[in-house]
């Protein structure tokens, strides 16, 4: 099993899986479980091989979800990896603008907010940004903190 985490040093890296409609979101080999707790928060189903002694650790939006949902819940998570620190990356394919928008805002609203500021911000159904041809690495050491004012740019993984 590939882990482009691992393949491309991110902390999160978010696609459809080759020849299936099913949302990954790839961690590193060893992230820690605040990051897998967190992705479970935002909506994120876990998954691990073998279930006695993971070795690989990935998570999936639920399939119950239409494939719209599916896109707009994935994206809608990556401000808030992003505010947590994480560096994430996203193709295309996924990534839904209005979604990444909304949620940005959504966070923007929250930080606002004296009791938002007490708790972490969690991830809630809204509309976010448009795929750019190439990904860019978002977070991770000496980037500003908060979610970026603009969308990312995506690249496909291979």
């Amino acid at each position: 099993m590939a882990n482009l985490a691992d393949e491309y040093g991110t902390d999160v890296e978010i696609y459809i899986k080759a020849l299936t409609t099913t949302i990954h979101a790839d961690t590193p080999t060893g992230a820690p479980a605040k990051l897998h707790a967190l992705l479970e928060q935002l909506g994120l189903e876990r998954h691990a091989y073998p279930t006695d002694a993971p070795l690989y650790i990935w998570h999936t939006v639920p399939e119950h979800l239409d494939a719209g949902e599916q896109k707009r819940l994935a994206t809608r998570a990556i401000p808030v990896l992003l505010l947590a620190g994480y560096e994430v990356n996203c193709t295309p394919d996924v990534f839904d603008e209005p979604a990444y928008r909304q949620a940005v805002q959504d966070l923007r609203t929250r930080a606002g907010r004296p009791a938002a500021r007490q708790q972490p911000p969690i991830g809630s159904p809204s509309p976010a940004p448009r795929p750019a041809a190439r990904r860019k690495r978002l977070g991770g050491p000496g980037s500003r903190p908060g979610p970026p004012a603009s969308p990312p740019e995506t690249r496909r993984n291979p």
